[in-house]
């Protein structure tokens, strides 16, 4: 049996430490002569409100220079970095172009000639991945000759991991991106994930593992420098070495399982030859899912200060991006506003799948897909709605402060600044560089 290689490179200097995770494991020796290449980093948020944490949570410009070095090295003139942003408005195309300016991949466009686009802003195509599942994927990378798939090495709260293969979700439209949290038990996130690949072109997966990130995905998981790359022309193994670096062996993350049964291929690192450091030398031991209480009805945090009358239960896989944006924003607004003082029996339902609990007062439906699974439901005595999609930060409000949780409006009303709260952890430490998500003149 021939096994994949995987590099697993200790990252020291800019250029050279991506170059020595590229040739260890020939990730670029099967490229095609003047290929047209698509650069696929992973921004899975940006707000231009201020500076957030970007560390583990973007994918640097420090690997993706490097990366654009080494395809021009090889004479490969074609080349497009694309992204669909995560922002909280849909429409918004000003954000997209704030983040492309910011990280610096304008100026590779005016170095290297690279081409910078918004898939947004692009057409899309309807892909059938097999298994009853089509999605509608950006035609660029779709037409492309070759994919350079550079994620971060993070861990995420619903999927365990987020790397090469969960990375691709950032290529569909928004509409494919919620059907990917299905209320389908058997066709739900981790099944949705584990197609994503099937049609896309040769590639090169390299895990951006200067900053790794527990409880990601984003700027609200705890970040660390750990100074590793991870490279293969095989996205599975390279997803499963990850994994097993982020501390979580390939059989515990569901999507992975999928992909390797469906592929003829083992769950764990048989079939893999890791090459450079060795696995133990580099394993992290990091948590995934964000704590709870017992009952998971209440965040472990807030069950500490002692919040009586709420139940606002843990998320599940329905929960699509928009959701989880505000979701975190509400969380933290109605700490803010416990006083010591029990509220009146109040249950947050989210996603797309809970059922109200009988006997409760009163009943918040958080999000037009929450509204429709459950407006109906004879479970509900007093039930108050946040119909839209996503749900609107002023019909958050309105919906708590008539459940007696009197949260701060301006906590909503600021939404996009925000993020820059969790900048305080991180001040005045050097390990934690703005400038590798910069590219210098």
């Amino acid at each position: 049996m021939t096994k994949s290689k995987v590099a697993v490179v200790r990252y020291e200097t800019p250029l050279e430490s991506v170059r020595r995770a590229i040739d260890l494991c020939g990730g670029l020796d099967h490229i095609p002569a003047a290929a047209k290449v698509f650069i696929k980093p992973n921004i899975v948020f940006w707000t231009k409100a201020g500076p957030f944490p970007k560390w583990g949570v973007i994918t640097t410009s420090r690997v993706m220079e490097d990366m654009v070095v080494l395809l021009k090295e090889r004479g490969i003139d074609d080349i497009i970095i694309g992204e669909g942003v995560g922002v909280y408005n849909p429409k918004d195309r000003e954000t997209a172009k704030h983040a492309f300016e910011s990280l610096g991949y304008n100026l590779l466009g005016k170095r290297y000639g690279v081409k910078v686009i918004d898939i947004f802003e692009r057409p899309f195509e309807k892909v059938d991945l097999g298994g009853g599942v089509e999605l509608k994927f950006n035609t660029d990378v779709l037409h492309s000759d070759f994919l350079v798939n550079i994620p971060v090495l993070k861990t995420h709260a619903q999927t365990v991991v987020s790397l090469g293969i969960k990375n691709i979700k950032g290529m569909i439209d928004i509409n494919s991106r919620k059907k990917c949290h299905s209320a389908d038990t058997e066709k739900d996130l981790h099944y949705m994930i584990s197609k994503l690949t099937n049609k896309l072109p040769p590639a090169v997966t390299i895990l951006d593992g200067i900053f790794t990130n527990e409880r990601g995905p984003a700027f609200d998981g705890k970040i660390r420098r750990s100074n590793l790359l991870v490279a293969s022309p095989d996205t599975l193994a390279a997803d499963k070495v990850g994994a097993k670096i982020l501390g979580f062996d390939p059989s515990e993350v569901p999507y992975l399982v999928r992909v390797a049964h469906e592929r003829g291929r083992s769950s764990d690192l048989s079939d893999v030859e890791v090459v450079g450091e060795k696995i133990e030398s580099v394993a992290l031991k990091l948590q995934y899912a964000f704590a709870y209480n017992e009952s998971g009805t209440l965040p472990a945090p807030m069950a500490k200060m002692g919040i009586k009358g709420l139940s606002y239960p843990k998320y599940d896989l329905s929960m699509c991006t928009y959701c989880s944006i505000i979701t975190g924003v509400t969380l933290t607004a109605i700490a803010y506003a416990w006083k010591g003082e029990p509220w009146d029996d109040v249950e947050v339902l989210t996603g797309k799948m809970m059922k109200p609990t009988p006997g409760r007062k009163k009943t918040i439906l958080l999000g037009k897909c929450m509204y429709e699974a459950n407006k109906e439901h004879p479970n509900i005595n007093n039930m108050i709605t946040v119909k839209t999609c996503p749900p609107s930060p002023g019909g958050v409000v309105k919906a708590l402060h008539q459940a007696g949780i009197e949260v701060n409006p301006a906590i909503f009303e600021h939404l996009d600044a925000a993020p820059a709260f969790f900048m305080r952890k991180y001040e005045g430490k050097p390990e934690f560089d703005e400038a590798f998500f910069r590219v210098h003149g």
